[in-house]
């Protein structure tokens, strides 16, 4: 039988439990209705124009996110706003949006899951583990062999989508890395649990420059960083999801590889 929006909202449901996200957060069914159909499935990071754009193209029932549309309290969706436009669009075109967040961040497995597994680490525990001990945000890992900083900068280049900012890392190239703390989305508030875990690198999104320096000049051995954008790191969430609503039923799904990162223009600093 073809899926229906509700199926897919019960198999995501069950992979990142909504009592899991974080008191702040907005997570599930944004707009739709549970009872249509969702036999197309777009799965995304961000509700965007340009995701809209792709649901709409290719005929989908329904947008998967990780990102809220409507993190914040509104009083309206009027369609001369930026996040009104997205929402009169998808109801116009048939579309359900539904987002998943911090209870993807935390849930077994979820989005810093995925990011491990790409760039090839074994799961050991979480970063900041819940009390059960077993969800958390953030993920420790290791890898088969050690090998350089320099090398493994590169091995998470090689893992994650292109971007214009790229992947960048602060540490020796020569330091042998093979413990790992990553974790999806903006991750510098970890960055004291990352060095409490004593591990030889911490992968993350939009590091800042006063917390990572601050970080970097402590007294006392601490992680390698390696920086990425927020969009690349948690990316390969979308494939793990697109797996988990495969289990709904009869669907058609697609993960969108358009990059929503604002940045799309790189320049080279002069050499003088």
């Amino acid at each position: 039988m073809p899926a229906t929006v509700s199926d897919v909202i019960a198999a995501l449901d069950a992979a990142y439990p909504p009592e899991l996200a974080e008191s702040w957060d907005a997570v599930g069914l944004v707009c739709g209705d549970p009872a249509e159909p969702a036999e197309r499935v777009l799965v995304c990071v961000d509700p965007v124009r340009a995701t809209v754009d792709e649901a709409i193209e290719r005929g989908a029932q329904l947008i998967v996110t990780h990102h809220p549309l409507l993190l914040r309290g509104v009083h309206g969706v009027a369609a001369d706003t930026t996040k009104g436009s997205l929402v009169h669009r998808m109801i116009r075109s048939g579309i359900a949006l539904f987002c998943a967040h911090t209870n993807a961040d935390s849930a077994t497995p979820g989005v810093s899951d995925a990011l491990a597994e790409a760039i090839g680490l074994r799961v050991l525990r979480p970063l900041a583990p819940h009390a059960d001990g077993d969800t958390g945000i953030g993920r420790i890992g290791e890898l088969a062999e050690p090998e350089p900083f320099s090398a493994f900068v590169q091995r998470v280049g090689a893992a994650l989508p292109a971007t214009e900012p790229g992947v960048y890392g602060a540490g020796d190239p020569d330091r042998p890395i093979r413990t790992v703390a990553v974790s999806g989305g903006a991750g510098d508030s970890y960055l004291a649990a990352a060095t409490s875990a004593g591990v030889d690198a911490y992968v993350t999104a939009d590091l800042r420059h006063h917390p990572a320096g601050e970080h970097l000049d402590q007294h006392g051995p601490v992680p390698a960083l390696v920086g990425v954008t927020h969009w690349a790191s948690e990316w390969p969430w979308c494939r793990q999801a697109a797996e988990v609503v495969r289990g709904a039923g009869t669907v058609d799904i697609h993960v969108s590889t358009r990059c929503t990162d604002p940045w799309n223009v790189r320049a080279n600093g002069s050499t003088k």
